[in-house]
């Protein structure tokens, strides 16, 4: 099953795009809450380790942060380098207004920006980007590729880009305990705190349709990155995306 054919609400209700956007309003409260009970913060973890390939490779500004939601990614870079302009932008105004609260509690309002604007048609000038961020968002998008290679666009020459996404780990010792609590327990969840019944239940549908490894580097060279590899992490269950442009 391809990833884009994987919708939150079915296939009679709008476009998939139509689809992300309305559930990301409906979740956004719960939001990081639920993030952290998923993953048992093991997301703060992902997110060190992927700052870290970051501050190794030290890209120029500014820096764009895409699917943003409540801006744990733009908080974390601009923390991360003080002297970089970053822009976060999400299809979801109530993750935003998330997190430009969170933006203002961190006292980086003058550094971050955050607005709504589609992936699939980014409002960046050429090579205007150092660096490209996205985390748990490829798996949503409407067209995969063509979101990759709009990212590919906005990226300088000699740029970065980094994809963090949730994945199925291959380990067939790991893999059932995977399954039971991705399909059985996260959905529960999801229904008690976030009331949005099919948000949670697509989670692990999306995650186990979103292309991976291999795919996933192929895609990259598609749509224009150069050398792309990927970091496996916790078992497989969160996979790291690098390239350059």
């Amino acid at each position: 099953m391809n990833c884009e054919n994987i919708t939150p609400y079915g296939s009679e209700n709008g476009s998939k795009t139509e689809q992300v956007e309305e559930m990301f309003d409906n979740i956004a409260p719960a939001y990081d809450f639920m993030n952290r009970a998923m993953s048992f913060g093991l997301h703060r973890k992902w997110l060190r380790r992927t700052l870290r390939h970051i501050n190794n490779v030290s890209p120029d500004g500014p820096w764009l942060d895409v699917a943003t939601g409540t801006a744990d990614v733009a908080i974390s870079l601009a923390r991360m380098t003080p002297d970089v302009r970053i822009v976060g932008i999400d299809l979801s105004e109530g993750m935003l207004e998330k997190g430009r609260e969170k933006v203002a509690g961190a006292g980086l309002s003058e550094r971050i920006e955050l607005k709504k604007a589609d992936c699939l048609s980014l409002p960046f000038d050429d090579s205007s980007m150092g660096l490209v961020t996205v985390a748990y968002g490829v798996r949503n998008f409407q067209q995969l590729s063509k979101g990759l290679e709009e990212m590919a666009r906005v990226t300088k020459p000699g740029g970065m880009i980094a994809v963090i996404e949730l994945s199925t780990p291959t380990s067939p010792l790991i893999r059932p305990f995977y399954h039971l609590y991705t399909r059985c327990i996260i959905p529960l969840m999801g229904r008690i705190v976030s009331k949005d019944v099919r948000a949670y239940s697509y989670l692990p549908e999306s995650i186990a349709a979103v292309p991976q490894g291999n795919r996933m580097t192929a895609l990259l060279s598609e749509a224009g990155f150069r050398e792309p590899r990927f970091i496996p992490m916790t078992f497989g269950t969160c996979t790291l995306y690098v390239a350059r442009k």
